[in-house]
């Protein structure tokens, strides 16, 4: 068409690397038309299939192109009530935009910054409310419980988020660094939910200061648990529990949502020289990149397979390379060294490549050679496994809630509903499919749309 992909300005890259300021900014009025003006507005649209919870994008982007901003976010929001999130988090290379018909010969129309410009530019209005005299809970408020409280609370149901930590938002403000999520915009679209009459309660934590079986005696005609998935995933080697190892999870916490990393912090951390990161997935580049913010002088990402095998999003590996974040692959990690009850280095075996394994990529093999890496400090970012407080107080209470091998909640693929009747369950705690933010959030209007047929 003659005209190139737009592309948003991002902070200097040494500028960013002590603060947490956004790093891309938004598309100027002129680069919208411009880059919504690249849509083909197809007849099949194969972007809409790609899309977990089916944004009508061609739709959206025919409104910008005919200046109705206003009406693009009314589009957007009748199936996503997370634009501003959405735009910036979600994997679109392998959703929407990789699924764009422009993508096959040449660059796919920037769908994610399309949409982070009209849920910045626009508020959601309050729709009309017709009270069903049904009440709803929803454990958890991150992507998937912020979804479905939405489309729950859009049916008439009265409706209660409990969120276990002091501040909502979920993984969206503990886990994602504000240098990729400012805190502005998640802020604005939680107060979308309570403008319509969602409430929220925080500091409550389903399976010790109140139950199921509590919720359920207390007239919730039906409950969605999505309480995430917060117990990490460790390397169980030698030297695990030394001080200086961090899960990826504690340490994304401790500085998003506890301000860990500033001067004068309640809850400060030990700021070494050199931190290691294990693992090659979105978590281990948001933690790398917040470990450079928080002052560490050297830090490294190692990886067990090469640079082809990152399943992070090549947008996050481009932004912690421009940061100064070392790669280093095919290292496994065998023992973290000691001194004093303190890391002291870490001890790698070199790795090759063999065959695929059943995530398809190829399975690294030890090779019997050794290296020893000098860091002070250790972050494992290997993934979560759900915590099980919610799935034991149950079964105490006589509700056998159906787990896997792993400790995920079972459900029907196709409505999240459990065992229990009533109760579903979803996002990270029950997933289906790749865990990210927009799969959450299909998996909370699916249960939030079975809940509804469930009530009538």
């Amino acid at each position: 068409m003659g005209i190139d992909r737009q592309r948003v300005q991002e902070q200097d890259k040494i500028k960013r690397r002590s603060n947490f300021d956004a790093v891309e900014s938004n598309f100027t009025p002129e680069q919208m038309k411009l880059e919504a003006s690249r849509c083909l507005n197809c007849k099949n649209p194969r972007c809409v299939q790609g899309c977990p919870v089916n944004i009508q994008i061609p739709d959206f982007i025919k409104a910008l192109k005919e200046d109705n901003i206003e009406k693009a976010g009314e589009i957007i929001r009748n199936t996503s009530m997370l634009p501003s999130v959405c735009g910036r988090v979600c994997p679109q290379e392998r959703q929407c935009e990789g699924n764009c018909v422009l993508g096959i010969k040449g660059e796919a129309v920037a769908i994610g910054a399309l949409e982070r410009y009209v849920g910045d530019n626009t508020k959601a209005k309050v729709p009309e409310i017709t009270p069903s005299g049904k009440k709803v809970a929803v454990i958890g408020s991150g992507c998937a419980g912020i979804t479905a409280a939405a489309d729950l609370r859009k049916a008439g149901h009265q409706v209660v988020v409990f969120e276990a930590l002091h501040k909502l938002g979920g993984v969206l403000r503990y886990g994602i660094p504000p240098f990729r999520l400012p805190r502005t915009f998640l802020d604005r679209e939680i107060s979308n939910l309570k403008e319509m009459g969602v409430e929220f309660k925080t500091n409550v934590i389903v399976g010790k200061s109140v139950t199921i079986k509590q919720l359920k005696e207390d007239g919730f005609d039906a409950i969605f648990i999505c309480s995430g998935a917060g117990l990490p995933k460790m390397m169980h080697i030698k030297g695990e529990n030394l001080n200086g190892v961090f899960s990826a999870n504690e340490f994304l916490t401790r500085v998003n949502l506890m301000g860990a990393g500033k001067e004068n912090s309640v809850t400060p951390l030990k700021i070494g020289k050199k931190a290691a990161i294990i693992g090659g997935g979105n978590v281990a580049m948001d933690a790398a990149r917040t470990a450079v913010r928080v002052g560490f002088e050297e830090v490294s990402i190692l990886y067990r397979r090469t640079e082809k095998e990152l399943p992070a999003r090549l947008e996050e590996i481009r932004h912690a390379k421009e940061e100064g974040i070392i790669f280093k692959f095919l290292m496994a990690p065998v023992e973290i060294l000691e001194k004093e009850g303190y890391v002291a280095g870490m001890k790698f075996e070199k790795m090759e490549l063999g065959e695929p394994d059943e995530s398809g990529r190829r399975r690294p093999v030890g090779t019997g050679e050794y290296i020893t890496e000098d860091v002070d400090t250790v972050i494992v970012a290997l993934g979560t496994n759900p915590n099980p407080i919610i799935q034991r107080s149950s079964e105490a209470d006589g509700l056998n809630i159906e787990v896997d091998k792993k400790g995920y909640i079972v459900v029907d693929s196709d409505n999240r509903s459990t065992n229990i009747p009533c109760v579903y369950a979803g996002g990270d705690v029950a997933p289906v499919g790749e865990s990210n933010a927009i799969n959450a959030m299909g998996a909370g209007k699916k249960a939030a749309k079975a809940i509804n047929e469930l009530l009538k």
